[in-house]
């Protein structure tokens, strides 16, 4: 007796595997899928175990079928049942409730059967419902592999690799098809509409790992069988055909089950604007829990075929059933119903031939899914010429009307609704009794499907899919394989792909990989470039010196091209480094180039700035106590100079700490205390870089070799001094030539024996200044106009400014010309006259000072003598004093001239600026 048995489930859990491998064990046997592209599949299965010559393949669009056929793979609709099978299946037994195929799984449901098996496969909620039919059925239940697991909502491009995301419209299909490409690399389209041929095309383009992500209509719910990970719904709604309805707990459930195959368990959730699934959905789709099925679509199969109008009464027939459901709106039942009102073909057609004709017309398929009216017009224009069982189509007729449909076109729409008008004619062309020469026409319509489906497939991944992107990504996948390549530009191939440059350490991908491949490329090249990255890293660890540069902009370039940049450090003689690229190398190769780097940016700053380096090595500098410490401290924070002018207290330097000082490699002066080594073009950019990366200012570098350069009024004093430059008025004087100017002035003062002095023009050219310029740089060391010619208003005269005087000359004593200023600009009067214990008036600043501004600063004079002290103790007038003294004041001449002049010139010297000049705690 023959057996029935139904096999029920959720999807994973092998039932169409466990079919297949029990008809392959009769001798005979016969299985209905739901889809063609399915049947092509199982078709190729059976072929190898079995031989081409056993196996049959009858869909709607496509029949092999050998004369000693044993196997037929089928589509539900084209199943053969009037044949004799031992073994017979059909599969996804839960579409018998569509409204469109539905009846004809019902059909088979109740009268397909094989002579000694015949098992039914879908899913658990058919159970009840084949109870009800009495089909006497023996169900059992497989359970799923894997388990589902509800994943919540996340943006389309942070979903995980290998994941397929489902849209119910195709304008959503693309927006998110295009979204991927941008920022993926790309995705695989499968669509209902499309024909087997570029489905299956498409699917290969994700199964074989070119591309992650697939964007599918709910077409991918059943049929295929994919290395699905997840499942995100883009939407929940969809519209049948008939109106936009929610996606039932079942619908949904079979779409999210083609997440995970056989063991690995998958995930379901949404995307972009999807809703979220309510909580005991979740649970339902996680559990396969669904509503069971209450009714089946069921069309009457017994009909009348006398005439139309019985032909149409037999089909309204009900079943007598409550669990079949009879569909009013079926398309080709409306197709009929439109045939026997046309006033062509009338209501009045009766025989059987004619009849049957017209009802095979009716059940043409509406591949073009035109609607009612659109396919209903297409079948009446057929009916025309067909009507009659003995007309045929002749061989023009098809060839006008294939001979637009193999025109190329780019775009996909067009292709899509050529495919879908050729899909029409070779389903035509497999009816025996259509067409004149239906073997030609098989051919034909074959090889125009196949053209066009391959340009709709080239169509859709040069659309969806950056082939650079997939490249490198499939790539990745067997870096054993990979084949990358570097020119000697630094030009990046990757498997015949330019992806950008290698620039130092750091890679840079081309515009046009940034504009289409985004991120996918440029991870997929940076992996790819492992091996000549660590090469890179280690040519550079053992590049000689002369191989680095130290570039204005902080960073270490090497071959010309950056790759590394200073950091601040702990102060500015100490940064840090750090690499510029190789994010993804290996640790060890980068700490052993930074090692490198930093033995080499010691080196350099040792053979620039030696004085410095040895300072903060402590290599020299261990003699230097006192002020002098504290000086070479400063120094190291300044740079090159500091400004010793306006220091108060003056520095106290001692003649020993001075040649300690000297062995540093420093200097210390009346005007400054300086760095020479540091005023050297290279030492100065060196400083300057090294500033700039320490404090994140920009630092400039003084003119080349100058010995002094006018000021635009934005270089700060510690730019300056870190240049080996100080202020002048309105230019920066080197600090070693200042000191020298100094000395020459002193010089002259001390030749001209008297407080005014001569400064001659050619001075100037000491600090390399313009002449016009000079009179406010000797402003600069203290001093101020004694005498002016009259005509032209030129000083002829100089003389020194004291900080503050209390006394005037001698009484009866003229002073000495130049000796004092003129009343009322520096000088005070006599206190005798004044009530006793008055205080002198305060004197007035010398406007042609350059501390005239400072005035308000000045400490207050003493208070004057007291009367009662003889008169050889009161102070002798300040300008008679300083004419005394400035043979005796002793003066450090400049550095270039210190070690030739002997200890009595020094010490016949007079002041070179005032305050710490006068002071002989600051002359050595």
């Amino acid at each position: 007796m023959a057996s029935l048995k139904a096999v029920l489930g959720p999807t994973n859990t092998g039932k169409t595997h466990y079919a297949i491998e029990r008809m392959m064990g009769h001798s005979t046997g016969m299985i209905g899928l739901p889809l063609r592209l399915l049947a092509r599949e199982v078709y190729d299965r059976v072929v190898k175990a079995k031989g081409e010559k056993a196996v049959a393949l009858i869909t709607g669009e496509e029949r092999i079928e050998p004369p000693n056929a044993r196997y037929w793979i089928c589509t539900v609709e084209a199943m053969p049942v009037q044949k004799r099978v031992e073994f017979l299946a059909v599969d996804e037994i839960q579409l018998a409730e569509d409204e469109d195929r539905g009846h004809v799984f019902t059909d088979r449901i109740l009268k397909a059967r094989g002579t000694s098996e015949t098992l039914l496969l879908g899913a658990e909620t058919m159970r009840g419902v084949l109870r009800d039919l009495d089909l006497d059925v023996d169900a059992t239940t497989r359970e799923r592999f894997s388990e589902l697991h509800y994943a919540g909502p996340a943006k389309v491009t942070k979903l995980p690799k290998r994941s397929a995301v489902v849209a119910f419209s195709t304008e959503q299909v693309y927006a998110i098809g295009e979204l991927l490409k941008r920022q993926k690399g790309g995705a695989a389209i499968v669509m209902g509409a499309l024909s087997p041929r570029t489905r299956n095309a498409q699917v290969e383009l994700y199964q074989s790992g070119e591309v992650d992500y697939l964007v599918a209509t709910d077409a991918i719910g059943m049929g295929l069988n994919l290395d699905v990970d997840r499942i995100a719904f883009a939407a929940r709604s969809k519209f049948d055909g008939r109106r936009h309805r929610w996606l039932s707990a079942a619908e949904a459930g079979q779409i999210a089950g083609r997440a995970g195959r056989f063991r690995t368990d998958g995930e379901f959730g949404e995307t972009g604007d999807c809703p979220p699934f309510e909580e005991d959905i979740v649970h339902a789709i996680e559990e396969h829990r669904f509503d069971p099925v209450d009714d089946l679509q069921w069309r009457n199969s017994d009909l009348d075929y006398r005439s139309i109008k019985t032909l149409i009464a037999s089909l309204a027939r009900p079943s007598g059933h409550p669990a079949l459901r009879q569909n009013p709106h079926a398309l080709d039942e409306w197709v009929l119903r439109r045939m026997a009102e046309d006033e062509g073909i009338g209501p009045e057609v009766r025989g059987e031939r004619l009849v049957r004709r017209l009802w095979d017309l009716a059940r043409l398929p509406d591949f073009r899914k035109a609607g009612h009216e659109g396919h209903g017009r297409l079948v009446l224009g057929l009916a025309e010429t067909l009507a009659d069982p003995d007309a045929r189509l002749g061989d023009t007729a098809m060839a006008m009307r294939l001979e637009n449909l193999e025109a190329s076109v780019p775009d996909i729409a067009s292709l899509q609704h050529r495919l879908a008008m050729i899909r029409t004619w070779t389903y035509a062309a497999h009816r025996d009794d259509w067409l004149e020469n239906p073997g030609y026409w098989r051919e034909k319509t074959r090889e125009i499907e196949d053209r066009l489906s391959d340009a709709l497939h080239g169509a859709l991944t040069l659309r969806f899919v950056d082939r650079r992107t997939t490249a490198l990504l499939a790539g990745l996948k067997r870096e054993d394989l990979l084949v990358t390549e570097l020119s000697e530009n630094g030009e990046v191939t990757v498997e015949g792909h330019v992806v950008g440059k290698l620039v130092g350490l750091h890679f840079e991908p081309a515009s046009t990989a940034r504009t289409l491949e985004g991120k996918a490329v440029r991870s997929a090249a940076v992996s790819a470039l492992g091996p000549i990255m660590a090469e890179r890293l280690g040519e550079i660890a053992g590049a000689p010196a002369d191989a680095f540069a130290l570039a204005d902009a902080g960073t270490i370039n090497w071959k010309d091209a950056e790759i590394a940049r200073l950091l601040p450090g702990p102060d500015w003689l100490a940064p840090r480094l750090e690499l510029i690229g190789a994010e993804d190398a290996e640790a060890h190769r980068k700490d052993a180039t930074l090692k490198r780097l930093e033995e080499w940016l010691g080196a350099e700053m040792l053979r620039v700035l030696p004085t410095h380096a040895k300072l903060k090595t402590g290599e020299t500098g261990k003699e230097l106590e006192g002020m002098a410490r504290g000086l070479a401290f400063r120094l190291l924070e300044s740079g090159a100079a500091i400004d010793l002018r306006e220091e108060s207290p003056p520095p106290n330097i001692t003649k020993e700490q001075r040649e300690a000082m000297k062995a540093a490699g420093l200097r210390a002066g009346r005007v400054a205390a300086h760095i020479p080594e540091a005023q050297k073009p290279a030492a100065q950019r060196m400083i300057a870089v090294l500033q700039a990366s320490q404090t994140g200012e920009t630092r400039r570098v003084a003119p080349e070799g100058a010995g002094s350069f006018p000021l635009d009024g934005e270089w700060a004093e510690s730019e300056l001094h870190s240049q080996g430059y100080l202020r002048f008025g309105r230019r920066a004087v080197r600090a070693d030539l200042a000191e020298r100017l100094g000395w020459e002035i002193s010089k002259r003062r001390r030749e001209a024996g008297t407080p005014a002095f001569e400064l001659p023009a050619e001075l100037a050219s000491v600090v390399s200044c313009p002449g016009d310029e000079f009179p406010a740089i000797v402003k600069g060391f203290g001093l101020a106009p004694a005498e002016k010619d009259p005509e032209t208003g030129t000083v002829t005269k100089w003389r020194y400014l004291s900080r503050h005087r209390t006394e005037g000359p001698p009484r009866g004593k003229k002073p000495a010309a130049g000796g004092r200023p003129p009343k009322g600009q520096g000088g005070n009067k006599s206190h005798k006259g004044r009530p006793k214990g008055a205080r002198p008036a305060p004197r007035q600043p010398d406007p042609d000072s350059p501390f005239a501004a400072l005035a308000s600063l000045l400490p207050p004079p003493p208070p004057p003598p007291k009367p009662k002290k003889k008169k050889k103790k009161k102070p002798a007038a300040k300008p008679a004093e300083s004419d005394a003294q400035a043979a005796a004041k002793p003066e450090t001449p400049a550095p270039e001239a210190e070690a030739n002049q002997s200890e009595d010139t020094k010490k016949a010297e007079p002041p070179a600026s005032p305050g710490p000049s006068d002071t002989p705690e600051s002359q050595a």
